[in-house]
């Protein structure tokens, strides 16, 4: 019912979803790579959650869902996926060093890329150029200029020679449709938030050290809930 939504905000009927255009949500739009996003954020959260330890009712719990969610996410693969990514490990095979700095720890790219998906079938809207505000919060103003210091920093070092490829092709409306309907959890950019919501809070946990014993002993009885009576005889 959920995605309902989202057909009701589209005028244009199209073989993909069209970037940053209404969900039918205020103030959520459509996502340009949702694929390649969720796979970062639970490749991540995963591997923070090893940081935890084992016993951990929370790292036992998260580290279900998200398996779970990442396993859905990777099964399905946009048109044209195998041969984009034969391109992608041509070129980091030409040039390895070129690519180091942006390699991640289980060595892999994953969701690294420069340029934002093009939906192929039309790069404009009925022939106008489309250039699209982001709406929603996706970033801060002080989250924004956090990001232009890092852009502006990394163009400074000398081990960062343009690590760019070209992005890996968008998933298809019905596709899209498809891993809504196996999550069901809302919209995929509704997962895509608590996803990233899922990340803070594993840093927050890490952080607090939640597993630690409490530094100030809860009194006799303050976590004892009311249990069930027994009915009188």
């Amino acid at each position: 019912m959920r995605a309902t939504l989202r057909l009701f905000a589209s005028v244009k009927p199209a073989r993909y979803l069209e970037p940053f255009t209404p969900t039918g949500i205020t103030g959520l739009t459509t996502h340009p790579s949702p694929r390649p996003t969720l796979i970062y954020l639970y490749t991540t959260t995963l591997g923070k959650l090893k940081q935890l330890p084992e016993s951990s009712v929370y790292r036992k719990s998260t580290e279900a869902l998200t398996q779970r969610r990442l396993k859905v996410i990777q099964s399905v693969k946009p048109p044209g996926y195998e041969a984009w990514l034969e391109r992608v490990k041509t070129a980091v095979a030409q040039d390895p060093e070129r690519f180091k700095s942006v390699a991640r720890l289980d060595g892999t790219f994953a969701a690294y890329q420069a340029d934002e998906p093009i939906d192929p079938e039309d790069a404009g809207w009925e022939g106008v150029n489309f250039n699209p505000q982001l709406e929603g919060p996706y970033l801060t103003e002080g989250q924004m200029n956090e990001r232009v210091a890092e852009i502006e920093s990394s163009l400074e070092r000398s081990d960062l020679a343009d690590p760019h490829w070209e992005a890996e092709p968008p998933l298809e409306a019905a596709q899209i449709s498809d891993i809504e309907n196996q999550l069901a959890a809302g919209l995929i950019e509704e997962v895509i938030q608590v996803a990233e919501g899922e990340l803070k809070l594993v840093y927050t946990m890490l952080e607090s050290k939640v597993w630690e014993e409490l530094e100030e002993k809860p009194k006799p009885g303050q976590w004892t809930y009311f249990e069930r009576g027994t009915p009188s005889s």
